[in-house]
């Protein structure tokens, strides 16, 4: 009997899962945009705090005023991202013809070196370098705008921070009514937590981009590449997607190396400079800042990366991370769902020890205790 009931129990979780990622799949429209306006009200309620407690004003004037300030520093970094962006790409056709001209040039010293002749797979006009590279430039304009623009459609936003920072205590009372179950310190608790885990990761996430943004645009000054703060601070900024954010704010740099230096070994500095900077946040540079406050190991950062990606597109590679990060506190205080906290979590270090150094480090305590007494 208790086997069939496991049995149900796992086919009604796994019905619930499903139901789950169907409903986040189809309520996009919905959802995506009361998460980002629950992070953002979180990055912006300091400045609430500060202007009710210090300054005495009431909720209503705090919370406006908190809402322009963020669309004031919102909109000037757009801003100045999408002026420079459409400098970028009023010029694609100029940096087209160069690197077609470079393209061309490798493929026959390619032909030359191996002696292949004059049957060029790209004599073709439909498979020319310049309608090659003309095309992938434009795509990238598109994905660009598409990309700005995720922001530019979610209008709600604002409406959904302005009642999360006025409703706050009525949103805490709610839940006070919908776990009756569990204590008010407990919830006081929960909601905490989470409230610190998500500045946290916001507070260290812009010393991070600052920092690799200033060491990404010396890199750049010292290759000679053009618009150095601008790329430099745009791969920084794309840090809000782990992992690929890095490589697709190296490759618009790496291009102008390509089209404006008269050697193709800028474009490899710039990879290489990127992905040294790369290694110096991910090892030294973040777990300095942040340290243990945003506790998710890597292979589960990737694993949502991936999954947030085929839900939610780049939206949800940006979102990944702080949902994870929730759900870890929401696992570590539910009953039953303990051990999915601890996979989310940092392995320990006797999780990444070998059986026999594990064996031979007890054994030494051992004795050392023994030689004690």
């Amino acid at each position: 009997m208790n086997t069939k009931n496991q049995i149900n129990h796992s086919v009604l979780s796994l019905l619930a899962l499903i139901a789950v990622v169907f409903i986040l799949y189809v309520l996009k429209p919905f959802i995506v945009p009361i998460i980002f306006a629950i992070i953002l009200s979180v990055m912006i309620f300091p400045i609430q705090r500060f202007l009710e407690k210090k300054w005495r004003c009431n909720r209503l004037f705090a919370t406006l005023t908190s809402i322009i300030v963020l669309f004031f520093i919102t909109a000037l970094i757009f801003a100045l991202i999408s002026t420079r962006l459409l400098y970028f790409m009023d010029n694609s056709e100029v940096y087209s013809q160069k690197l077609a001209e470079l393209f061309h040039k490798f493929v026959n010293s390619i032909e030359h070196t191996f002696n292949i002749g004059n049957n060029r797979i790209f004599a073709n006009q439909e498979l020319k370098a310049e309608n090659i590279i003309k095309d992938n430039l434009d795509k990238v304009g598109v994905v660009l705008s598409e990309s700005s623009s995720l922001l530019g459609d979610l209008v709600l936003i604002p409406i959904y921070i302005f009642f999360f920072l006025y409703y706050r205590a009525f949103f805490r009372t709610f839940f006070y009514k919908a776990f009756k179950s569990k204590s008010k310190s407990f919830i006081n608790s929960i909601l905490k937590k989470i409230y610190e885990i998500q500045q946290n990761y916001l507070l260290g996430l812009l010393k991070v981009i600052v920092i690799v943004g200033c060491l990404n645009s010396l890199g750049l000054v010292l290759l000679g590449i053009g618009n150095p703060i601008f790329f430099g601070f745009l791969a920084a900024l794309l840090l809000l997607i782990p992992y690929i954010g890095v490589i697709i704010g190296s490759l618009l740099p790496a291009i102008i190396a390509l089209a404006t230096k008269d050697s193709a070994w800028y474009a490899f500095g710039v990879i290489a400079v990127f992905g040294f900077i790369q290694f110096l946040e991910g090892n030294f540079i973040t777990p300095k800042i942040t340290g243990s406050k945003v506790s998710v190991n890597a292979f589960v950062v990737i694993t949502s990366l991936v999954l947030f990606s085929m839900l939610w597109g780049i939206t949800g590679m940006i979102l990944a991370l702080p949902i994870t990060a929730t759900l870890k506190i929401l696992f570590d205080n539910t009953s039953g769902y303990e051990a999915y906290g601890f996979l989310i979590g940092e392995p320990i270090d006797k999780h990444l020890q070998s059986k026999a150094r594990g064996r031979l480090k007890k054994w030494k305590s051992i004795r050392k205790t023994k030689n004690d007494a």
